[in-house]
């Protein structure tokens, strides 16, 4: 089997072929794109990733009114992944609604990740965005595994069907893609569910429902007791969902789960993913991972004689 890594020792001609990325009729310079939730909630951090090599960025998600989020400590790191509890701090849209509009002119797709307790609430935030140029989509997490009324939707394909529909229809035409929880019996009803209600895209996946113990208080570690396991560890759950959805559905999906090397990229795109989406490699590497991923995924480009990501797309579903 080939390892990426050794790709690094290579010395190789420059890859005269594309790592462009083009769906949702948005193009992306390349398939990696910031995550929600990491580096997203000011303008200057987001313009910050894109100048480092981001394909795209995706937003913190933020809801209609202000939420300070949880109380320290959020936080645990695993080794093998991060368990966070945040809790969705975030201004509100109307505030971060000047943030947005700094961003004008940037150089690749800007995602808004958005989150709503109520379909009254979704559907005021829709009519707001929908005038915001510099938003390219919007991405709508039912998914967040540790905040109640918003984990609860991603886990009802009546309720994603509902949400996706009242999102749609207060948007003008901008594309919507809907970040999927894996904490479900079977990712697929949702996944159809959010088709259904005319969902563009599909993100999959959001971070796993888990828990911390100190063992020696007896007490969970997060203050919100449960949190989202992210990073490695949650990758061949996120590949598996990824496989699993473009199998079954004519959609775009956005791989997410664990993305730390070329070596990831590659086989969510193998899977049928258009493009992933980086989080927890930032909090560990820093925003250069977006460069060095990028030119090894060049070098296996190179290597193995591919012109573009779409000659390698969904191979793993050829019989």
């Amino acid at each position: 089997m080939l390892k990426i890594y050794s790709l690094k020792l290579m010395s190789i001609r420059q890859y005269n072929g594309s790592l462009e990325v083009k769906t949702l009729n948005l193009r992306f310079p390349n398939p990696l794109i910031l995550a929600a939730g990491i580096l997203g909630l000011t303008a200057p951090s987001l313009k910050r990733a894109v100048d480092s090599g981001a394909g795209g960025v995706v937003t913190k998600s933020v809801g209609l009114k202000p939420r300070e989020g949880f109380p320290n400590p959020t936080i645990v790191d695993l080794g093998f992944g991060l368990v966070n509890s945040m809790g969705l701090p975030n201004p509100g849209l109307q505030a971060f609604v000047e943030e947005l509009e700094e961003l004008e002119g940037l150089e690749a797709p800007l995602i808004l990740s958005i989150y709503a307790f109520s379909e009254e609430e979704l559907a005021t935030m829709g009519r707001m965005i929908s005038e915001l140029k510099t938003v390219s989509a919007v991405e709508l997490n039912v998914s967040c595994p540790h905040v109640g009324g918003v984990s609860e939707i991603g886990k009802s394909p009546e309720l994603v069907k509902s949400y996706v529909k009242t999102l749609k229809e207060s948007l003008n035409d901008k594309p919507v893609l809907v970040k999927l929880t894996p904490d479900v019996s079977d990712i697929l009803l949702i996944a159809k569910a959010a088709v259904d209600g005319g969902a563009d895209a599909l993100t999959a996946i959001n971070t796993v429902k888990s828990m911390v113990i100190d063992v020696e208080t007896g007490r969970p570690v997060l203050a919100g007791v449960f949190g989202g396991l992210s990073g490695p560890a949650i990758k061949p759950i996120a590949l598996r969902c990824v496989y699993e959805i473009v199998e079954a559905l004519d959609i775009p999906v956005f791989g997410c789960g664990g993305v730390e090397t070329a070596r990831d990229v590659i086989e969510f795109i193998m899977a049928g993913a258009v493009a992933v989406q980086m989080g927890s490699a930032i909090a560990r590497r820093g925003l250069r991972v977006f460069r060095e991923i990028s030119t090894e995924l060049k070098k296996f480009m190179e290597f193995r004689g591919f012109k573009s990501l779409g000659e390698i797309r969904g191979l793993a579903h050829k019989k």
